[in-house]
């Protein structure tokens, strides 16, 4: 049977670029972001492989109502890819603000946990795989970064969480790029890092063969 991907945070950037490699790799994919009309043109764009799921990562409810519908749709889950994240306004800690902050965390820190919890039943069924976007940073110390925090957050949960799917069969693994050219900046990237190259760890960790699990993959742009 043809294997099927969650993706939160699939509307553009890093998302849309995994959902398409996804495709092309023969994957079903289900698509899950808050824009509907962006997922609605992405699957025209891929074909009867995908499926748009309109709803908001910060909705514990929402996630687990979409990954019931992929299931019924495509039989099965194999793989979810927590990819939904945000930025906040800069300013460290004193002059943050910390309204902001709960919104991200809500995204990048529960929106991430509400995935792998509603994903988990289905992933035993498959003995899948979960993956995480993490951050260049969430693996060193950046001053006053909020957003960096959310990042190491998520670093020492994937690798919880991968001990713990692992006691099952289970994989996970967390892919922390350094600067990508997407919608999180306000201007282009053109010399950094580009969607289609995370999207391409995100497929090798998925198509790893079962006796290997990948649990980090860490790229920065040159220079």
């Amino acid at each position: 049977m043809t294997k099927t991907l969650f993706i939160t945070g699939a509307s553009s950037g890093i998302g849309a670029a995994t959902a398409k490699a996804a495709a092309a790799a023969g994957w079903n994919v289900g698509l899950f972001a808050r824009s509907e009309d962006k997922l609605n043109k992405l699957v025209n764009e891929i074909g009867a492989q995908a499926i748009a799921l309109p709803g908001d990562a910060t909705s514990y409810q929402a996630q687990k109502d979409a990954l019931t519908k992929l299931a019924d749709k495509f039989g099965q889950v194999d793989a979810a890819f927590a990819n939904a994240g945000r930025g906040t306004v800069q300013g460290g800690t004193e002059k943050g603000d910390p309204e902001d902050w709960k919104s991200m965390v809500d995204l990048n820190v529960m929106g991430a946990l509400y995935t792998a919890h509603a994903a988990m039943p289905h992933l035993r069924k498959t003995t899948g795989q979960y993956i995480v976007t993490g951050s260049a940073a969430g693996r060193r110390h950046i001053k006053g970064s909020i957003y960096g925090a959310t990042k190491f957050f998520i670093h020492g949960f994937a690798g919880n969480l991968a001990d713990e799917m692992a006691e099952w069969g289970g994989r996970c693994m967390v892919v922390s790029p350094g600067m990508v050219n997407t919608p999180f900046f306000d201007e282009a990237k053109p010399d950094k890092l580009q969607p289609d190259d995370v999207a391409s760890a995100v497929m090798h960790a998925l198509e790893a063969p079962a006796h290997a699990a990948v649990r980090e993959i860490h790229l920065m742009p040159v220079g």
